[in-house]
């Protein structure tokens, strides 16, 4: 057979493309192997979400457990701050991950101080949450939360967070992993938690917003019984639909996945500008 010169360049630009892809596969399995996760939640180390993540986040990389013992849900970012007891949790008689009897925040500190202490982390993935933490109730979040003290000891964190029924589970998981395979290829941003929320039913598209309103309100407490030494009370809570359409509550509550980007500095600037003005002093 004669080869042309024309086939010559066809054949090797083949050949390049195979060595081409060959070496993203290589690089693919490389990150896989190399890329430490851990996973944490506000619900529990027995939840079936956290089960449901952990199975997808293996694909990515090594994948450790490291979660409370116990549903702690609205702990937001407190921390028993004493000792701590951790239970090996088995499943199938092979290590499934560690059962913090503490909080969240606990729980997340264990993990990247103790687990991650010899072989550290490169990223946090905090959930899947049973309920919605968009807009202000973002703060009360165990699993915000767990994701802002990961943020706040140095590690990436992402925090996944799903409507309590009628939700397709494997929608938020894949966003979840979306996210992480952009950080293991262009990096993580510094100082920042992505917050996933999925709503229940038919979904419209992903809403990039903003931190806005509170879907759920306070509500009131009920005299249920009273004695000499105890009052007894039931807490009653309400649900409140957002009217701003920039919103991520609002974005969530009609049919939207949000995606929204938390830091930690809470500072109110425009307020701080002023402050000078009110000449406080020393007495």
């Amino acid at each position: 057979m004669t080869i042309t010169k024309n086939t010559s360049h066809r054949i090797r630009h083949f050949l390049l493309s195979v060595l081409f892809l060959s070496a993203i596969s290589i690089t693919s399995t490389s990150w896989a192997q190399g890329y430490r996760i851990l996973v944490t939640n506000d619900d529990g180390v027995e939840s079936p979400l956290l089960a449901a993540l952990v199975a997808e986040l293996q694909t990515l990389g090594e994948v450790v457990i490291s979660a409370p013992r116990t549903n702690q849900s609205g702990s937001s970012q407190a921390s028993t701050g004493g000792n701590l007891r951790v239970e090996r949790i088995l499943r199938d008689g092979q290590l499934f991950g560690y059962g913090v009897f503490g909080t969240p925040t606990d729980a997340l500190r264990y993990g990247l101080l103790v687990l991650g202490k010899d072989n550290p982390f490169d990223l946090v993935v905090s959930g899947i949450n049973n309920g919605a933490n968009v807009g202000k109730v973002s703060h009360m979040s165990g699993t915000v939360g767990a994701a802002m003290q990961a943020v706040y000891l140095g590690v990436p964190a992402i925090a996944v967070s799903q409507d309590t029924s009628g939700v397709d589970t494997s929608v938020t998981v894949s966003l979840a992993a979306q996210v992480v395979r952009r950080y293991q290829t262009v990096g993580a941003p510094s100082g920042v938690v992505v917050s996933i929320n999925v709503p229940r039913g038919e979904l419209k598209g992903v809403a990039i917003r903003p931190m806005g309103d509170a879907y759920l309100g306070v509500g009131q407490y009920e005299s249920t019984s009273e004695t000499d030494q105890f009052l007894d009370y039931d807490r009653t809570r309400t649900v409140d639909q957002s009217q701003n359409d920039t919103s991520d509550t609002w974005a969530y509550q009609n049919g939207y996945a949000t995606v929204t980007p938390l830091q930690l500095d809470w500072t109110a600037y425009e307020l701080l500008e002023q402050l000078p003005s009110w000449q406080l002093v020393l007495p």
